[in-house]
C-alpha cells in the first residue's frame, strides 16, 4: 500500500513517533554569538507557537563571559562589547526560558548551531540541560521544498524562505530571526494540512530527542573543589594569644577538569615577575605551561569547572606561566 502522508495525519500514526512523545509547548528559538565559539552568546530571541500562530516573542541581549568580540561577528548582527556591558548574564537571561524549553519542541533554523550554543553554554556555567526535542526549519524546507531552494530565491537561508512565505523581518536579529523560523514551521505545516508543528515533525521524522543533563553533583569531586574557592585558609600568627589572620589569597582561582575528570586548581599568583599561572596537576611539576594553563591563557572555558568563565577574560595581557 502506497504511503499517504494525509492518512497518517488523520488517524495519528506518524513517522519517527515514540509512545510517549509529546510535546508541552513548541517554540522557536536563535542566538547570537560575540565569536566563533559556541558559548559567547550575546543575544537570544524565542517566538511560541500556539493554535497554529506565533503567540509571544521575546529577546534578551547577554553580556558573554568573555567580552571578545570578532569583526565577523559584529558585521553579522551588529552588537558591539557596548551594548551588552549592562546587559544580564546567560543564566540571568535564560532563566525565564529555561523551564520552558524543558519538554518542548524547539525549533531553529539550523538548528545544530543553535542547539550547539545553549548547550555549550549551559555546560560552561555548570548548569542543568533540560530535555526537549528539537526540529530544524532547514531540514524541514528542504523536505517540504525538495530542490527548489526556497523556489526561486536560491538557497533555504532564513531570508529567502521567508521572502518565500511573505514574511518581513530584520535579519541577524535574534527576536526577529526566531520569529521567521516560527513562521517557516508554520507555513509548511498549512501547506502539508498537518494539524499542528509537532504532528509535523513527527510524520517527517525529523523531530531529534535531545536528552537532558544534570548540574553538576553537589558533593562530587568537582563540587568539593569547587567549594574551597570560597573557604579562604587562615594562618596563626606567631605568639601566644595572637588572632589567626587569613592567607592572603590568589589574584584569581579556577577549578577545570582533567582529561579523566579530576579537577585541579589553576590560581593567578604574584609571583617575582609578575602574575603567574600555577596548575596543581602532576603535569604542571614538569612542564609549568601545562595544557590547562595554556587553555585558560587562550581562553578556552571548555574544561572550566568553577563558576567564574568572566575571570578567564582578564587573564590576557597579565600573564607569566611558572
Amino acid at each position: 500500500m502506497a504511503d499517504d502522508g494525509r492518512f497518517r495525519l488523520k488517524f495519528g500514526v506518524f513517522a519517527g513517533e515514540s509512545a510517549g512523545m509529546s510535546f508541552s509547548r513548541t517554540l522557536a528559538i536563535d542566538f547570537e554569538t560575540a565569536n566563533e565559539r559556541r558559548d559567547s552568546p550575546c543575544a537570544v530571541g524565542l517566538a511560541w507557537i500556539e493554535d497554529g500562530r506565533v503567540v509571544r516573542r521575546e529577546s534578551r541581549l547577554i553580556r558573554p563571559a568573555e567580552m571578545r568580540f570578532s569583526p565577523g561577528n559584529i558585521r553579522v548582527h551588529g552588537i558591539r562589547p557596548r551594548d551588552v556591558e549592562r546587559a544580564p548574564s546567560f543564566p540571568e537571561a535564560m532563566a525565564p526560558f529555561l523551564p520552558e524549553i524543558a519538554g518542548s519542541l524547539v525549533l531553529a533554523h539550523n538548528a545544530s548551531f543553535d542547539v550547539g550554543v545553549l548547550a555549550a553554554t549551559l555546560r560552561a556555567y555548570g548548569l542543568a540541560q533540560p530535555a526537549y526535542t528539537s526540529l530544524c526549519t532547514v531540514q524541514l524546507a528542504r523536505r517540504h521544498w525538495p530542490g527548489e531552494g526556497g523556489q526561486g530565491h536560491g538557497t533555504y537561508r532564513l531570508s529567502s524562505l521567508a521572502a518565500r512565505i511573505g514574511v518581513t523581518f530584520r535579519h541577524h536579529d535574534a527576536g526577529e530571526d526566531a520569529y521567521a523560523c516560527a513562521q517557516i514551521a508554520l507555513a509548511v505545516m498549512r501547506e502539508s494540512g498537518a494539524p499542528d508543528v509537532a504532528s509535523l515533525a513527527r510524520r517527517l521524522g525529523l523531530a531529534r530527542e535531545r536528552a537532558g543533563e544534570g548540574a553538576r553533583a553537589p558533593d562530587g569531586l568537582a563540587a568539593r573543589a569547587l567549594r574551597g574557592i570560597a573557604a579562604p585558609s587562615t594562618v596563626q600568627d606567631a605568639g601566644r594569644g595572637a588572632a589567626p589572620r587569613q592567607a592572603r589569597a590568589p589574584l584569581l582561582h579556577f577549578v577545570v577538569r582533567g582529561s579523566s575528570g579530576t579537577p585541579y586548581d589553576v590560581r593567578l599568583v604574584e609571583g617575582r615577575d609578575g602574575p603567574r599561572l600555577r596548575c596543581s596537576c602532576a603535569g604542571a611539576r614538569f612542564r609549568p605551561d601545562c595544557r590547562h594553563v595554556r587553555a585558560l591563557a587562550a581562553g578556552e572555558i571548555d574544561a572550566l569547572l568553577s563558576d567564574n568563565p568572566g575571570d578567564v577574560a582578564q587573564l590576557a595581557g597579565l600573564l607569566r606561566v611558572g
